[in-house]
């Protein structure tokens, strides 16, 4: 029994890592992975989120009709998003001003829904917590790789929180790389990211 929870969980951290395997969620990893801070509040708040609605469709998978399911799944999704949006604008003001639009746009995020529908909805709430901790986990890792590598080439520099971090990372001579933190740098890091893990997958 314990061997079929700990894939639950362990899957989302490689075999089906949402932006490098399922390719699911790619709107907020290209948006939001200026900086480390970024992806790594984008990823907490989607984490949370998907792991409360998983949950709670667990729930209800045997009372919610099959006709109105997506409606309702919809519906669950959007009354945690709300929770994570005043939480962030509570405690961290300056990232939620920083992740603008893409906070209540976790809503209609492909992940979190394609697991209620794929997953919560036909299993336990233990393991559809397992699911969506799993994968929230492997998607908060995805945003801040990606956030630190545009950070770091395309600034030089490597915040964690606020003013908490590295300066210079690369020494004062370095002259950052400003591609890397425009929209047309998101897709070519998030490329030769897939890329690599393509072939350590094959491997």
């Amino acid at each position: 029994m314990a061997k079929p929870l700990v894939k639950e969980f362990t899957k989302g951290l490689w075999d089906e890592i949402p932006p490098f395997r399922l390719v699911l969620g790619l709107c907020p990893t290209l948006a939001v992975t200026k900086t480390l801070e970024n992806g790594i509040g984008m990823g907490v708040a989607t984490t949370f989120v998907l792991v409360f609605s998983n949950i709670l469709v667990s729930a209800l998978r045997n009372v919610i009709p099959s006709k109105v399911r997506i409606a309702s799944f919809i519906l669950i999704i959007a009354t945690f998003v709300i929770v994570a949006e005043i939480v962030t604008q509570a405690f961290a003001y300056e990232l939620y001003l920083k992740l603008g639009i893409f906070v209540p746009l976790i809503v209609v995020n492909c992940i979190i829904l394609g697991r209620a529908e794929a997953f919560a909805s036909k299993y336990g709430i233990f393991r559809s917590f397992l699911d969506g901790l799993g994968i929230g986990i492997g998607f908060t890792l995805s945003l801040a790789v990606l956030g630190a590598l545009r950070e770091v080439f395309g600034s030089g520099n490597l915040t964690l929180w606020e003013d908490i971090g590295i300066t210079n990372v690369f020494g004062s001579s370095f002259q950052p790389f400003r591609f890397m933190i425009e929209a047309p740098g998101a897709f070519v890091c998030l490329g030769l990211m897939l890329c690599i893990m393509n072939i350590i997958g094959k491997k």
